[in-house]
């Protein structure tokens, strides 16, 4: 059953009463400081103190889950495109395929192998792409603006700078189609890890 948390958010010297649905408890109320997270004074004296959690194996804020994933899904729906200008192709896959060993698989792994000791030392911990349904379920535009845009404070870098549309596309089709990718694509994710080239 759905229900509903209601955050009191004092910014800019005003109330702004904000509901999230589909959170487990029934509702709870966060009254932040009236000049945000990160308050002057005596109101940022938790993070001050050294008391906020910033190392990779401390647990998580609360409300931090929620709202980075809130404010991701609504940037994600506004901006990623709708449709890809090229097909999940053979060729298409095993390009894809190279770019992800070379890549991304020291954080989101490869068919059949656990995750790096990388990956397991990272905050949040990145999701392995080729286990469960990874990304498969996802529109090919929704991986497409991650991939090309990063997300901030997660360790997941953005692509946009050093490749180019094609080859992210490429990626984000492979992805896509995780569950059903040509031999010779898995082959390629199968092989020894390639070693990063400048783009």
């Amino acid at each position: 059953m759905n229900r509903e948390i209601t955050l009191n958010l004092h910014l800019e010297g005003k109330q702004t009463r904000i509901g999230v649905a589909g959170i487990t408890p029934r509702r709870v109320a966060c009254n932040l400081p009236k000049d945000g997270f990160l308050g002057t004074g005596q109101r940022a004296e938790h993070f001050r103190a050294g008391l906020a959690p910033v190392a990779t194996t401390a647990p998580s804020m609360p409300f931090e889950k929620m709202l980075a994933s809130w404010a991701l899904r609504a940037r994600v729906g506004k901006e990623a495109p709708t449709t890809a200008p090229i097909d999940a192709s053979e060729a298409n896959l095993v390009a894809g395929a190279h770019l992800y060993v070379e890549n991304c698989a020291v954080c989101h792994g490869v068919p059949s192998q656990p995750q790096t000791a990388i990956a397991r030392g990272e905050f949040p911990k990145p999701p392995h792409l080729f286990a469960g349904h990874g990304v498969t379920d996802d529109p090919p535009g929704e991986t497409y603006w991650k991939t090309a845009n990063g997300i901030r404070l997660t360790g997941m870098p953005g692509f946009g700078p050093s490749l180019s549309e094609t080859q992210i596309w490429q990626v984000s089709l492979l992805l896509a189609n995780a569950n059903k990718l040509p031999p010779s694509a898995t082959a390629v994710l199968a092989g020894p890890p390639e070693a990063p080239s400048a783009h």
